[in-house]
């Protein structure tokens, strides 16, 4: 006799790819997933290491920051020191200056004159007085023309007082002897 299979031969055929189908969609939604979750995890690493990078720059860029702002300020406070180091040296360069110009001025006096002011500004000398007569404002100016420390001397005024006396006043450049002589040369 002859074998006849009734069975639904078909159905199980079907059945048996459908779970063959499902297995290796199952797998392969595996297999995604695994990559997936492998690249994702590489680039959030990627990007946290670089955002950890990033974070590392901006703080030493700060502290750097502080420091350059530091360093200003101390170049400041340098420029500052220097400037105020030059000043006193002037001042200390000047000081022998200020007592050579009131002995000239004292030693270029005539009898019978006398200051009533002296000021001196910069390079520019003036003197204001009274004397007896004329002629002792004269030789005042001689005086002062003979002088090494000063040069120009210009009677700016004179007026004649009630008790036969005058008032003057006289200008003239402050010159430093050696400044003078290197100027002739």
């Amino acid at each position: 006799m002859a074998n006849i299979n009734l069975l639904p031969w078909r159905e199980a055929l079907r059945k048996e790819k459908q779970q063959e189908f499902l297995t290796i969609v199952v797998g392969v939604a595996a297999v995604a997933f695994f990559i997936i979750y492998t690249i994702t995890g590489f680039y959030d690493s990627a990007l946290s290491s670089q955002n950890a990078r990033n974070k590392y720059l901006k703080d030493e860029i700060k502290v750097l920051d502080a420091r350059i702002v530091e360093i200003r300020d101390l170049r400041d406070t340098r420029k500052q020191l220097v400037e105020r180091m030059e000043l006193i040296q002037d001042l200390q360069g000047n000081r022998p200056v200020i007592v050579r110009i009131f002995d000239e001025v004292a030693r270029s006096v005539p009898e019978d004159l006398y200051f009533t002011s002296l000021s001196v500004e910069g390079d520019s000398v003036k003197v204001a007085g009274v004397a007896k007569s004329n002629n002792r404002v004269a030789a005042l100016m001689r005086n002062f023309d003979q002088s090494d420390w000063f040069s120009n001397p210009a009677l700016l005024g004179v007026q004649a007082l009630d008790d036969g006396g005058n008032t003057f006043e006289v200008s003239m450049k402050l010159v430093e002897p050696k400044a003078a002589s290197e100027e002739g040369k």
